[in-house]
Parts: C-alpha cells; sequence; structure tokens
C-alpha cells in the first residue's frame, strides 16, 4: 500500500478486522500445514504483509476473525507486542463464512466505520484517500473497487457516476478487463448488525447484494490487486512483495 501519513481532516479508522478463516482449499498443494493467509511470501507470511500495511496508515488496533488452524495465526501473532499493535481473535468454532464471521466481531466495534479486510487478497488502495472519500456523504458501507484484466475468476461489480453499487455480478464467461471487490472494506455497526447472527452467511454473495441501493458505495482504485488463493496468485503476490522493500 502506498505509505503516507494519517490525514488529519478526517477520521481515519485507528480499528481494523481481518477475516482469516478461511480453508484455503485451492492453495493445498502449496500450503497444507497453515492457513494460507500464513503462506510465505518474500520472507514473511503473508498475513505480516497485511498487518505492516495497516499500521503505516495509522492502525493501532487489528482483530483476527479465525478459524481453520486458528492456532498458527494466535501463535505467531500473540498480543501484537512485537509489532507495537495491539490484536485480539475472533474464533469460529464452526465455519460461518464471511458474512457469519464478520458478524461475530460486532461486540468489538466501538466507532464508525471499521476497516475490514479480506486476509488472502492484497490490494494497494491507499486507506487514508478512501477514509476521507468515505466521510464525504453519509454511508454504511463501501468496498474497494479494482480492474483486472480477466475477471472470470472474481466476478464483477457495477457502479454510478455518483460510486453507488449498482450491482454485482457472479463468476462469468465474459472476457476482458472488469471492475470487481478488492475485498477492502469501511463498514459501519449497524451494517454489520443486519447480518444474521450465528448463521453461516456469505458476506459477498449473501449480505453485499441486499445492500445495492441502500447506502453502499464503491471506491474506484487502479493499485495493485493480487489474490492469494490459487497457486498462480501465490506466484504473483511472491513477484509483488519481493519487490517491494521489507519494513
Amino acid at each position: 500500500m502506498d505509505h503516507q501519513p494519517p490525514c488529519s481532516r478526517c477520521s481515519l479508522p485507528k480499528k481494523a478486522i481481518i477475516l482469516a478463516g478461511g480453508l484455503g482449499t485451492r492453495l493445498r498443494s502449496i500450503v497444507s500445514d497453515r492457513p494460507k493467509v500464513m503462506a510465505q511470501v518474500a520472507g514473511r507470511p503473508f498475513l505480516e504483509h497485511l498487518v505492516l500495511s495497516l499500521q503505516s496508515f495509522g492502525i493501532t488496533h487489528v482483530l483476527f476473525s479465525v478459524g481453520y488452524l486458528r492456532q498458527v495465526i494466535i501463535d505467531y501473532f500473540q498480543d501484537g507486542q512485537a509489532w507495537g499493535l495491539s490484536f485480539d481473535y475472533s474464533i469460529e468454532e464452526a465455519p460461518l463464512g464471511t458474512g457469519g464471521a464478520l458478524r461475530q466481531c460486532l461486540p468489538w466495534i466501538s466507532h464508525d466505520p471499521v476497516f475490514v479486510l479480506n486476509g488472502d487478497s492484497y490490494c494497494g488502495v491507499n486507506l487514508t484517500d478512501y477514509g476521507s472519500w468515505y466521510h464525504e456523504t453519509e454511508r454504511v458501507g463501501a468496498l474497494v473497487l479494482t480492474k483486472v484484466p480477466h475477471a472470470e475468476r472474481f466476478g464483477q461489480v457495477e457502479w454510478t457516476p455518483e460510486y453507488g453499487i449498482s450491482g454485482f455480478h457472479e463468476k462469468t464467461s465474459m472476457k476482458g478487463p472488469r471492475w470487481i471487490n478488492a475485498g477492502v472494506y469501511l463498514f459501519s455497526p449497524r451494517f454489520i448488525f443486519q447480518i444474521p447472527k450465528g448463521e453461516r452467511v456469505s458476506l459477498e454473495r449473501d449480505v453485499l447484494p441486499k445492500w445495492v441501493g441502500h447506502g453502499l458505495w464503491g471506491f474506484p482504485s487502479v493499485a495493485p490487486f493480487v489474490d492469494l488463493g490459487t497457486p498462480e496468485g501465490y506466484e504473483d503476490m511472491q513477484k509483488l512483495f519481493s519487490a517491494m522493500p521489507l519494513s
């Protein structure tokens, strides 16, 4: 992510939730003894790269939503003191999906809004600009949009000239570049409260489409985006972070 100081004109959230409970089945051929978010990328676990990116924007508290092989994450990050941060953990005793996992995090949220990130992808969006834009008008939720050359694996997001989200389309055979959901969100507590509690729910398939036309917005970004979920994505992630200086 672009390393710039936090904006003094806006209330940039100091807390972030990282959704890191996935099974990572598509990456098992490369990473079988740990969660995919802990795959080694350019000398450190990928999840640590995300943490350092958040820290560079003034984030001080991170809540890891963990499930599969969670102890690997907990043992590595512990309470966050080694990074000068504060870490907490929301534990999925049974798979809840990205939406159900996020709903379980609600009691931890004390400010409006909160950053929420998918733990298995990276988008180099400037969070300062994103946070400033979010506060320009009344919003309950927003997602970063990024344009990829081949969107068949991700699906497509449509948005209006005013940046309102107007539609989500599942993975299709459409060729060519498309705008997709980059998995970097800003959500108000009242948005998260609407997710059914204790149920297995997909944020992408079940929750976000219901908010189309009801205060859900998109922040377009041309920043680098890589998804860790496949062996090909893992190789792309290695290339991206190997070209960056270690913090």
